[in-house]
């Protein structure tokens, strides 16, 4: 076993960044769920190559590395391993359930309600023809519904996760290695997980699995953050690009300021979030660089009540992700039937904010209940 992973995993503390990181990503991606809102203007997406997804997988490949790697200094390897199958399991039944109740719900709203073309958008169109058959696919993950294929994603990525974790303990640069081989021969031979009939997933695993790596290795890796944020010309390069990236973002959504970007460069950064463009890699680093630079595992803004609340909804990220899906729906379907004004669209996403941290505090509540007595007592 490497020397440095294992001090590292020792002389990890509690961090609550990642979870308020996870929070605001589920966040981001419900509101990003929700077309045509104004609220979802203000998500990463908007304002750089990278966007909630690549938080999501990245702090997700980051925290079962340092969970999982403590447990293999405690119990070993073969009793991590089993804990991260455990894990794999409760993704897949928690996308199987969603997968059932979500693509019934949406055909049953789409035949009765005055939106019946909600049910080409959300990728279920067959389901009224042949609803065996799709169920069947969505059993072996050959059916992608919209809004489902980042918890999709999850399961595969979740799955080899052990032989990651495994090759971090000991060999975590040639990992880390071996992890962008195959990411780049993804992308260059066009590898990719298939959906019926001739499709492909909307996040290549072949690819995104770097993310998920990268969060694994710094984990474990012990690349020193202090040293790093020492480096002001690092800081200012990695700002210098954020500035850049935004400017090409908001270049290619918004036409007259198109005007001033020459086409060759719009053309080159062209949007890939199937295959995790190298620039979207990038863009997430320095983001992630400047942001742990400017908030520290000790800053005293993380013990805000509203940031506590975003934190809480990181803790019980499967569960707001999963009643994220449900309650974008409803806010798409209220509306296009009915008045989609600014101040609605304001409405149903704070409605729906509100929602995701009530589910993420009673799951936190009734897990606590779980306790026995003394371990209550002690918390």
């Amino acid at each position: 076993m490497n020397s440095t992973a294992k001090a590292n995993l020792a002389a990890f503390s509690h961090d609550a960044r990642l979870y308020l990181t996870l929070g605001i990503a589920n966040w981001s991606i419900f509101i990003d769920h929700v077309p045509n809102n104004v609220v979802n203007l203000l998500t990463l997406r908007n304002f750089g190559f990278s966007g909630a997804a690549d938080l999501f997988v990245f702090v997700v490949g980051y925290g079962v590395a340092i969970i999982h790697g403590k447990m293999v200094l405690e119990r070993g390897f073969m009793v991590a391993a089993t804990r991260i199958f455990r894990r794999v399991w409760r993704l897949y039944a928690a996308y199987v359930v969603l997968f059932v109740i979500y693509i019934d719900t949406i055909a049953y709203v789409a035949s009765r309600s005055m939106a019946p073309e909600i049910i080409h958008e959300y990728n279920i169109s067959g389901i009224l023809e042949h609803p065996l058959r799709i169920l069947v696919r969505g059993l072996v993950l050959q059916e992608e519904p919209l809004n489902l294929d980042l918890l999709q994603l999850m399961i595969p990525l979740m799955a080899f996760f052990p032989l990651v974790l495994w090759g971090l303990m000991r060999r975590p640069n040639l990992t880390l290695l071996a992890s962008v081989a195959l990411y780049a021969a993804a992308r260059y031979f066009g590898w990719s997980f298939r959906i019926y009939p001739d499709g492909e997933w909307t996040f290549n695993p072949f690819c995104w699995q770097l993310l998920m790596v990268l969060g694994g290795w710094f984990a474990v890796s012990g690349t020193s953050s202090r040293a790093l944020h020492g480096m002001a010309w690092l800081r200012a390069l990695a700002g210098a690009y954020l500035v850049f990236a935004m400017a090409i973002t908001l270049a290619r959504n918004w036409p007259p300021l198109a005007a001033y970007v020459p086409d060759v460069v719009l053309n080159v950064f062209t949007p890939d979030k199937e295959n995790l463009a190298p620039y979207r890699v990038l863009h997430f680093l320095a983001l992630a660089y400047l942001a742990t630079f400017l908030v520290p595992a000790d800053h005293p803004a993380l013990q805000w009540r509203l940031l506590q609340i975003v934190i809480r909804c990181g803790e019980e990220w499967l569960a707001v992700f999963c009643i994220g899906v449900f309650l974008s729906f409803a806010a798409h379907l209220i509306l296009i039937t009915g008045p989609n004004l600014v101040a609605m669209q304001i409405a149903v996403s704070l409605l729906g904010f509100a929602g995701l941290a009530a589910v993420a505090y009673y799951v936190s509540w009734s897990k606590w209940q779980d306790l026995p007595a003394a371990a209550r007592q002690r918390a």
